[in-house]
């Protein structure tokens, strides 16, 4: 609003009066200016007296929305301003009466004037003027700047949704953006209906011809009025959020389905797209119980490509948005059609976006879960559990995994890792790092060692790969946990430590040095080993975990257990469930593994001396150990992989070859080690050969696994499991 001079205490003397007159009555130069300036386009002069009564008026109906003001009829200016404006118009005009100082505004200091249509918008120039008897009075200048004004305010509306529409990958929210940026500045309700095939990524069939829409209400604003009876309100993922085809007439749907706008005005026109149904209007119109007139305008939610510009490629139809507005003075015009249609194209590239991010996201987050192991398993060594969260940041889904293997001889390894990247390609090379760790322990090699041949398969991977989908700088963690000795080995590859919990409570970081993350050349992983009483939680987890603690992790996991009554899967939901959804900028996974001890009684060794006369001992210990642990089924095939295994240790392998059994509930463990590094192989021999038999013998006995490791000395382990199982039973 434009603003008058100083006070009347400071004020000059006024301008002399030269009058609207000359002395004989002819119209003097300054009526002349007058009527000339009004003439003008959108441009109106006011004579006012010194009560602010018009007193002659020289404008033009048509360039101020059909606005008559009658001179002499008493009417003051302050009359034709809204009531909130009336004081401070008035106190504007008193003063260049008091002062004599001119007002002049501009086209960004304007005044608000009623009309028959509608309000205006205009600039003001305040002059005083004084007769020849020395009465004040005022000629006011009036400009319509409502086409500028107006225009200023689309570009600003367009720039607010600009900044505000499409800032998550998240249809709803996105939909919520637009119809918040929508109102009050353009209509008095939006309205936002999206195609069911969005919310889940799928793409919305190509709509070209009649048929009804499959619509659900995804966003409203203003949320909080209150709305008739039975209206539909946006309800994510629910079918009560469901719309009803209310667009019954064929030409009207061809219209819509060609990505045509259209405008309806009035009640009636309003009721009869619903068929006049009651209960449909309530549904559908948020002023159906007030009395007067409405406006809609209804614009499809179109892809870049068709429209109305190309007819013939009408494109995809993601949705609808109807604007409402009350009141007979404000139907919708063309500028605010194009408003809306620039800011709902803008708003349908970010919708179309944030359904293919939601496609991709839901295609990663189903590739990534069916390549993680079960979230619960039960094992000799430990049982486990374990809660996966994909992040919820506009990232996509990262390769966090998780899993735990069962060794040779009862031992269990624990693992967890971190890909490097987001997305499809992430949780793909996820799976292939997964399956890689799963293969090189099946090779029962030593956690700093399978990390050392790791690393050289994601330099592998890293060297063929785009930067951005490169998996270097991945991390994992590889833990062996030994249930007979309650041993645990722990190597890192830029992974966060583990974390103890003790049976009586007490929880810390086990003392682990982690190594370079996974792609950066040669490295040496550092091996730490630790022991752990049985019933210790060891927990592994991802440093999205971790980012988002706001108080220690350990002190966490430990009251969790607590809270769960040592239930391990509680314990780890309740941790996560803790965690701020707006928080997750990265996937979080949490494995917790409970360890186990064979008790001493179900497992024995003997060492085995370097004479082949010791193998008929051996074979007589094992089945007196047998007898004794009631596993008389299984001498005869066990006493032959024992007299296999130890023949071999005796004959090509260098001692002290040991000999171990290892009763667990469902199988029994056969295991010889000795000083050498040579493995036997499996072959098929001749018929004419006399030996090469053995390992063939074994394997085919075995209802279980067998195999060999290595161990830091140099040494190695064969091994065997059979079933303790009956086959009738299994």
């Amino acid at each position: 609003m434009a603003t008058s001079g100083p006070g009347a205490g400071n004020a000059p003397p006024g301008p002399a009066d030269r009058g609207t007159r000359s002395a004989d009555g002819t119209p003097g130069r300054a009526a002349e200016l007058y009527r000339a300036l009004a003439l003008q386009p959108h441009v109106g002069v006011l004579f006012l007296d010194d009560r602010l009564r018009v007193r002659d008026a020289i404008h033009t109906p048509l360039n101020f929305g059909g606005l008559v003001i009658r001179a002499g009829a008493g009417v003051r200016l302050t009359d034709l301003v809204p009531e909130d404006d009336r004081e401070s118009v008035a106190a504007h005009l008193r003063a260049v009466l008091a002062t004599g100082y001119p007002s002049v505004s501009t086209a960004h200091q304007t005044w608000r004037m009623r009309t028959p249509a509608g309000l205006l918008y205009v600039a003001m120039t305040v002059l005083r003027s004084v007769d020849a008897d020395g009465n004040p009075s005022l000629v006011v200048t009036l400009i319509n700047t409502t086409d500028d004004v107006q225009r200023a305010q689309r570009l600003e509306l367009l720039q607010d949704a600009a900044e505000r529409i499409g800032l998550q990958l998240d249809v709803v929210r996105t939909a919520q953006q637009l119809a918040d940026v929508l109102v009050p500045r353009l209509c008095d309700v939006a309205v936002i209906s999206l195609a069911d095939e969005i919310p889940e990524g799928r793409e919305p069939p190509t709509r070209t011809g009649g048929g009804d829409l499959a619509l659900w209400r995804a966003a409203i604003a203003p949320a909080g009025e209150p709305r008739p009876e039975g209206y539909i309100r946006p309800a994510r993922d629910s079918r009560d959020a469901h719309v009803p085809p209310f667009l019954r007439g064929p030409e009207v749907i061809r219209m819509f389905q060609a990505g045509q706008h259209f405008t309806l005005v009035g009640r009636a026109a309003t009721t009869a797209v619903v068929d006049d149904e009651p209960d449909m209007v309530r549904a559908l119109v948020p002023f159906a119980e007030e009395e007067g007139s409405l406006t809609v305008a209804c614009l499809p939610l179109l892809t870049e490509r068709g429209g109305e510009h190309n007819p013939a490629d009408p494109g995809l139809v993601l949705g609808s948005v109807e604007l409402w507005r009350r009141g007979e003075e404000r139907p919708f015009d063309e500028a605010d059609v194009r408003t809306g249609k620039a800011i709902v194209s803008r708003a349908a590239v970010s919708l179309d976006n944030a359904r293919r991010y939601n496609l991709e996201r839901r295609t990663s987050l189903a590739l990534q879960r069916s390549l993680l192991p079960p979230a619960a398993t039960a094992a000799a060594a430990a049982s486990t559990a374990a809660v996966y969260v994909p992040a919820r940041s506009g990232r996509g889904l990262g390769g966090d995994f998780y899993d735990a293997i069962e060794l040779s001889s009862k031992r269990v390894a624990l693992v967890a890792g971190d890909i490097a990247g987001h997305g499809l390609h992430a949780a793909a090379t996820m799976g292939r790092i997964r399956t890689a760790v799963r293969t090189l322990a099946a090779m029962d090699l030593a956690p700093g060692e399978l990390l050392t041949h790791l690393n050289e398969l994601v330099v592998e991977l890293a060297d063929g790969a785009a930067r951005e989908e490169s998996p270097a700088g991945s991390s994992c963690l590889y833990a062996v946990y030994d249930p007979i000795t309650c041993r645990c080995s722990i190597a890192s590859a830029g992974h966060p430590p583990p974390i103890a919990i003790r049976p009586d409570g007490a929880a810390d970081y086990l003392p682990v040095t982690p190594g370079d993350p996974l792609g950066h050349g040669a490295v040496v992983f550092d091996v730490a080993e630790t022991d752990l009483a049985p019933g210790t939680v060891l927990a592994l987890y991802s440093d999205g975990l971790v980012g988002l603690e706001d108080v220690r992790l350990p002190e966490r996991l430990s009251a969790a257990l607590m809270t769960a009554d040592g239930e391990l899967h509680g314990a780890a939901e309740g941790v996560v469930a803790a965690l701020p959804d707006t928080s997750l900028a990265d996937d979080v996974t949490l494995l917790l593994a409970r360890t186990r001890a064979i008790a001493d009684d179900d497992t024995v060794a003997w060492p085995i001396p370097h004479d082949p006369a010791a193998v008929g001992d051996a074979r007589d210990r094992t089945t007196r150990q047998l007898q004794d642990w009631g596993l008389d089924d299984l001498a005869f095939t066990t006493e032959l992989i024992v007299s296999e295994l130890v023949t071999n240790g005796i004959r090509h392998a260098e001692p002290p070859v040991v000999l171990r059994l290892i009763r667990d509930h469902d199988t029994l463990v056969c295991e010889v080690t000795d000083g050498s590094s040579s493995a036997p192989h499996l072959t098929r021999a001749p018929d004419s050969a006399e030996g090469g038999r053995g390992l063939m013998i074994t394997a085919q006995l075995v209802a279980g696994r067998w195999g060999v490791r290595y161990d830091s000395t140099g040494g190695k382990a064969i091994w065997a499991e059979q079933s303790t199982t009956p086959l009738s039973e299994g």
